[in-house]
C-alpha cells in the first residue's frame, strides 16, 4: 500500500499526523458554518491549489479523483437549484423552478462538499497509514487495541482486492464469466459474496488470534517501534492552513464574485 504514494518527501508528509487530522477536522466546522458564497468561491480556488501542491497520490489519480467530487457536488448542487424555492424566478417549467435563491443555495451546498473533499484528500494523500495509527496511538491515547485492529483491517484491503481478482480468474476459468443476462449477474455476485465473507471471517478470527496472542489488549503503557513526535514542520502546516482561511475571508471581502454575501438570509 506504500507504493501508492509516490511522493512521500514532500513537508506536509512530515507533520504529526494527530495534529494534522484535528485541525483538518476544524476545518470541517469552520466551513459548515460559512453562508457567504464568495467565501466558499474563494476557499474551493484555494483549497484546490493547494492540494495539487502538497499530494503524494499519483497525478492520474488525482485528476480522476477532482473530476468524480465535481460530479458527486454537481449532482448535490443540481437537487438544490432545480427544485429549490426563491422569490426571483430565473427559469419555471412544471416541477421545475430555477430561482436566484436556490441557485445560490444549490452553489453554496456544492462548493461546500468540493471544499470538504479537497480538505479531506489533503489529509489522505499526505498522510501514512502506519505513522497515523501510533500517532492516535501515542498524542490522542487511543487504545492499542482500537488503533491496532484498524491498523490490521487496513492492512487487508489489498489482500482482499488480490482475492476478488483470484477469485474471478476462476470463474472465468470454470466458464461462469460466459453467462449474459440478469440471473448470470445475480449468481456471480453470489459467489463472490459468499466466498470474501468465508475468507474474511477466517482471516479476522486468525488476526484476532494472534493479536490476543501479542497481548494487543492489555491496558499497561506499551512500548513502540515508532516514536511519533512534534517538528516544526507542524508549525509550517498551521501557518500555511490558517493563511489560506483567511485569505479566502479577505478575498471574499476585496474581491466579491457574486451578490450573495449571506445565501440563508437571501
Amino acid at each position: 500500500m506504500g507504493d501508492f504514494w509516490t511522493n512521500t518527501d514532500k513537508p506536509f508528509f512530515k507533520i504529526n499526523p494527530s495534529f494534522k487530522f484535528l485541525i483538518i477536522a476544524a476545518l470541517f466546522i469552520v466551513y459548515l458554518c460559512v453562508r457567504n458564497l464568495n467565501t466558499m468561491i474563494w476557499a474551493t480556488v484555494l483549497f484546490l491549489i493547494l492540494y495539487f501542491l502538497v499530494n503524494g497520490f499519483p497525478a492520474k489519480f488525482s485528476f480522476w479523483m477532482i473530476i468524480l467530487t465535481f460530479i458527486v457536488s454537481f449532482l448535490g448542487t443540481a437537487a438544490m437549484i432545480l427544485f429549490g424555492k426563491g422569490t426571483h424566478v430565473l427559469f419555471h417549467w412544471y416541477l421545475i423552478m430555477i430561482s436566484e435563491e436556490s441557485l445560490a443555495r444549490g452553489v453554496l451546498i456544492g462548493l461546500r462538499t468540493f471544499i470538504f473533499t479537497m480538505i479531506g484528500m489533503i489529509l489522505a494523500s499526505t498522510t501514512m497509514p502506519v505513522p497515523f495509527f501510533y500517532s492516535l496511538m501515542q498524542q490522542l491515547k487511543v487504545p492499542v487495541r482500537y488503533a491496532y485492529g484498524c491498523l490490521a483491517a487496513f492492512r487487508m484491503l489489498p489482500m482482499m482486492a488480490e482475492e476478488f481478482v483470484h477469485i474471478r480468474q476462476a470463474m472465468i476459468v470454470r466458464g461462469m464469466m460466459q453467462k449474459k443476462g440478469a440471473r448470470a449477474a445475480y449468481e456471480r455476485m453470489k459467489h463472490y459474496a459468499l466466498a470474501m465473507l468465508a475468507q474474511s471471517i477466517r482471516r479476522a478470527q486468525r488476526t484476532a488470534v494472534a493479536m490476543e496472542a501479542k497481548r494487543f489488549s492489555m491496558t499497561e503503557a506499551r512500548t513502540y517501534y515508532y516514536e511519533i513526535g512534534w517538528s516544526r514542520y507542524d508549525l509550517y502546516f498551521l501557518v500555511v492552513i490558517l493563511c489560506t482561511v483567511a485569505l479566502s475571508f479577505l478575498l471574499s471581502h476585496w474581491m466579491p464574485l457574486t451578490p450573495f454575501t449571506d445565501v440563508i438570509d437571501n
